[in-house]
């Protein structure tokens, strides 16, 4: 069974609402879905999961929230070789730096050896019908790219 980590940053709940759509999703394609807050959460948890998912805000300059920070450093020391990845999160295009901790997570992931699953989803605000199905999409990928690494 595909094991799928799901880690997100929250401060509307835009992003809470991001993670449940997807655990619900992954849980329908067989997964085992495992879901907590950054910072509740050890960065080292990814190393036990095939899918590793971070669903983040942007705060201020376009930079990760304060929150995140431990564990996007925390990132930085692990070795995700042969672990797919995705990131999305919530944003106000109102903002010039507009859902940029989406590519400041996915740098990271890229950095520490684990492959690309499916292209970020971006969310304006809150998860709209429309986000919900690229949302459905997105995970639906992930799984059939961590299936395709299976082989």
């Amino acid at each position: 069974m595909t094991k799928v980590k799901i880690v997100y940053a929250s401060i509307t709940g835009n992003d809470e609402d991001i993670a449940y759509v997807l655990t619900e999703k992954f849980e329908d394609l067989g997964a085992d879905v495992e879901m907590s807050e950054i910072s509740q959460t050890d960065a080292a948890d990814f190393e036990d999961a095939d899918i590793c998912v971070i669903a983040s805000y942007t705060y201020d300059q376009g930079i990760v929230p304060d929150e995140a920070l431990d564990f996007y450093e925390d990132m930085q020391d692990l070795d995700l070789d042969g672990k797919v990845y995705g990131t999305c999160g919530s944003g106000d295009t109102f903002y010039e730096d507009y859902c940029r901790a989406v590519d400041e997570f996915a740098a990271i992931f890229e950095q520490v050896g684990a492959t690309k699953g499916a292209e970020p989803v971006r969310v304006e605000l809150e998860p709209e019908q429309e986000d919900i199905d690229h949302l459905d999409n997105f995970a639906e990928e992930l799984v059939g790219k961590a299936k395709e690494m299976d082989h």
